[in-house]
């Protein structure tokens, strides 16, 4: 493995983990946008213009987009998220300059008065999926609690209103000021043809104009407030608590990580010991999420009204005793052995490297090889990971309830 680095005269950032044994490539353009960097006016923005992106460039309309993505093979995706918007592709190493010319060129959309309407159709329909799934409904209003009056608190789809109230001069004005060439990130991960990328990426992305994009980064420690939103016509009862936890920046992600996998993996952990293998409940799970100056521990729970209390009396029972007793051994053994094998088998294909390459480098402008990353993840210890639950306060997190019932006490 080879890292390289290179840096356009506008200020675009180009990063690549080269794989000469890889079969393939990944190239991303990760651009620090999202929802945090959002007013209440264009809540929603972020993720809508990431369609708008796939809509066609002055050089290709959409369906020669979809074309040529097709006709290189590509794997092909992007996402939003509160703090990134991310476009990528995987394709075989032959094609890494046509898959550069095409995310590029996607990159400065037209941003067409008439897709624009017509997205803003598909935005609404995916925001009405969104709203029939309880887990998405529990995450979307925990965060918007726990993060009350923080940008991280932003809904990444916005809502209906805002949607519909949304004008394209609006996206237009957002995109130029959070599309700064020093604002993206241009990632590669495989079989890379380095000086190709870059000379390749001068060509294309050379000449976008730079300009500030500046955004506001404050920690939280989360409301621990407490709410129960009654659905009549919801059969299951879904639970979500959220406690603060270190940001991206911090070396304590790595016993996050761990304390995350003991107390909720899917399998041979605390909670599904005592709630999934006693039939109490269909999902409980603990995942750790780290953000910008801040991060989340976040558990998620589904289970019947009628097991609902219980199941949270259980729940806060098993964290108290989590930061009485710490982990055992085996425990932290079993979480850590995970964690490295998820990530060995993510990281033999170059598509499963490409976010962990490009998020070290947006987040803290380092790239830690995979072997150094899963060695600070063996390093931690029983000390690390009870330390960190005390610091998060797992036993007082912020709450919200989702279901049928209409009282219910909540780590109480």
């Amino acid at each position: 493995m080879e890292f390289r680095t290179a840096k356009l005269s506008n200020g675009l950032t180009i990063i690549a983990e080269l794989n000469p044994t890889a079969a393939s490539l990944a190239l991303g353009f990760f651009t620090r946008t999202g929802s945090r960097d959002e007013t209440p006016e264009i809540s929603g923005v972020s993720h809508f213009l990431e369609h708008m992106v796939f809509k066609g460039t002055d050089r290709r309309d959409n369906f020669k987009v979809n074309l040529d993505f097709d006709r290189m093979g590509a794997q092909y995706n992007a996402f939003t998220s509160e703090e990134n918007t991310v476009f990528y592709g995987s394709v075989l190493p032959e094609f890494q300059d046509d898959l550069l010319d095409l995310l590029g060129d996607i990159l400065r959309p037209s941003l067409r008065q008439t897709d624009f309407d017509t997205e803003k159709g598909v935005i609404l329909e995916e925001i009405a999926m969104y709203d029939d799934m309880p887990h998405f409904r529990v995450y979307d209003n925990l965060m918007a609690d726990h993060f009350s009056g923080h940008p991280l608190g932003n809904s990444i789809l916005g809502t209906k209103e805002s949607i519909k109230a949304l004008k394209r001069d609006q996206m237009q004005h957002y995109f130029d000021r959070r599309y700064s060439p020093t604002n993206v990130t241009l990632v590669a991960v495989g079989r890379i043809d380095f000086d190709a990328l870059v000379k390749k990426a001068e060509e294309i992305c050379g000449g976008w104009k730079p300009f500030d994009a500046p955004r506001s980064v404050t920690p939280c420690d989360g409301s621990r407030s407490r709410k129960i939103i009654v659905d009549a016509k919801l059969a299951r009862e879904n639970m979500g608590f959220m406690s603060p936890a270190p940001s991206f920046m911090s070396e304590e992600r790595f016993a996050a990580d761990v304390l995350a996998g003991i107390l909720g993996d899917a399998t041979g952990s605390r909670l599904y010991y005592a709630l999934i293998e006693t039939g109490l409940a269909d999902e409980a799970s603990c995942q750790y999420s780290c953000m910008d100056g801040s991060g989340a521990l976040m558990t998620f729970i589904s289970c019947d009204p009628q097991n609902a209390q219980k199941v949270a009396d259980i729940t806060s029972n098993e964290y108290r005793k989590f930061l009485a007793d710490g982990p055992s051994e085996a425990e932290l053994a079993a979480a850590k052995n995970k964690f490295a094998t998820g990530a060995t088998l993510k990281g033999e294909l170059p598509m499963g490297r490409l976010t962990a390459v490009g998020f070290d480098w947006v987040y803290r402008g380092e790239y830690i090889p995979l072997h150094d990353q899963i060695q600070k993840l063996l390093d931690v210890t029983c000390k690390d990971v009870v330390a960190l639950a005390k610091e998060c306060e797992i036993d007082n997190p912020t709450a919200l309830v989702l279901g049928p019932t209409e009282k219910m006490e909540l780590f109480e």
